[in-house]
């Protein structure tokens, strides 16, 4: 079983939870993780060089999945556009290009672990899940955890994951601080705006954006 792995912070919970999920139900020996950005494990998955993955929800509508995501409910932090500066697509991203040409905010978009230490530390940015639920009163469903084949595997993945409240533990919140340069009370503020349950409302915000897409 290959997994894409994006090694952003927003998944930093899902990691976590992963990590215990393979070693209780002894499947380290078949989990094998290739890493990247969005982009990259979209193009892997597309192409059947991933088993599963969270992919940009821009590119998931065709494939089969769980409902688990990486939600934001209003805020998020960390997709934004930089206004002050020229149009500029971020590569490492697909859904939040779309995001930023439907709700027609102009300038750089940046996302990510770099976005997050940008937020926190500029006056220059506008939060596009932000302007996403102050337009439309829902949440933006940035990824949806897809995959191809082994749907057993994948539901339980989701309904354990949704059930248990995970911990970070602190020598991965240090590791993440020092890797991202973001201190790590600011790391576990950010997680608190990030949802990955696919309920209803979320449903309704994918559609809503998928009816948008041009």
């Amino acid at each position: 079983m290959i997994f894409g792995k994006i090694q952003y912070l927003n998944l930093l919970p899902f990691h976590v939870f992963m990590k215990r999920f393979i070693t209780s139900n002894q499947q380290s020996q078949s989990m094998n993780y290739k890493r990247g950005v969005p982009s990259e494990i979209n193009e892997m998955f597309l192409s059947r060089r991933l088993d599963a993955a969270f992919i940009s929800s821009i590119n998931a509508k065709k494939y089969k999945h769980v409902n688990l995501g990486i939600i934001a409910k209003k805020e998020v932090w960390s997709v934004l556009v930089i206004p002050q500066e020229a149009n500029e697509k971020d590569m490492a991203s697909a859904s939040s290009n779309a995001l930023a040409n439907i709700l027609d905010v102009p300038g750089k978009v940046l996302i990510g672990d770099k976005a997050l230490k940008h937020y926190l530390t500029s006056t220059q940015k506008i939060d596009l899940a932000q302007v996403w639920s102050q337009r439309y009163k829902l949440p933006f469903v940035f990824a949806l955890l897809c995959f191809h084949n082994q749907k057993k595997v994948y539901s339980s993945i989701q309904k354990q994951f949704i059930k248990k409240r995970v911990k970070i533990p602190q020598y991965l919140l240090k590791q993440a601080s020092k890797k991202t340069d973001i201190k790590p009370q600011d790391i576990l503020d950010y997680l608190q705006l990030i949802s990955y349950d696919l309920d209803l409302k979320a449903q309704k915000g994918l559609k809503k954006f998928y009816s948008l897409i041009k």
